[in-house]
């Protein structure tokens, strides 16, 4: 079988809390691990969209509607619909491992900050515009 939830690959969440939000999945375990006997993927994705800007809005408030709010998640391939499309983005400099997407703790906060930052900025350079906007179904 063909394999075509790759690292990169646009997905839409369709179970759970962040059930019908965006995500890019980072890393795949086609045969499972230990402690997961099941295909699953660590996916990060946008748990609040920023909102619409107007020209005549203040800077600060500029700033504050441009946010995005991150998650991070290990998901079931059941639970996970592909789109078309896909994100050049490398998650690899921030070293994101299964141990860092369940539980809280140090390590899955510094994570989350390290996927807010990578997305702030892909949404400031105008790239990947689709990927940002609200899901409307």
């Amino acid at each position: 079988m063909v394999k075509f939830l790759k690292s990169g690959k646009v997905v839409i969440c369709l179970q759970g809390r962040m059930a019908g939000k965006k995500g890019v999945i980072v890393k795949t375990f086609d045969d499972g691990t230990d402690g997961r006997r099941y295909g699953h993927a660590i996916v990060a994705g946008i748990a609040r969209a920023p909102l619409k800007v107007k020209k005549g809005m203040s800077e600060k408030k500029v700033e504050k509607r441009s946010r995005v709010k991150p998650f991070l998640k290990l998901v079931n391939f059941n639970h996970l619909m592909p789109t078309r499309y896909s994100v050049d983005s490398d998650f690899k400099p921030l070293g994101i491992t299964p141990e860092m997407c369940t539980g809280d703790g140090p390590k899955r906060t510094e994570a989350r900050k390290g996927i807010k930052k990578m997305f702030q900025e892909r949404y400031a350079s105008g790239k990947h515009k689709w990927f940002f906007s609200k899901l409307r179904f």
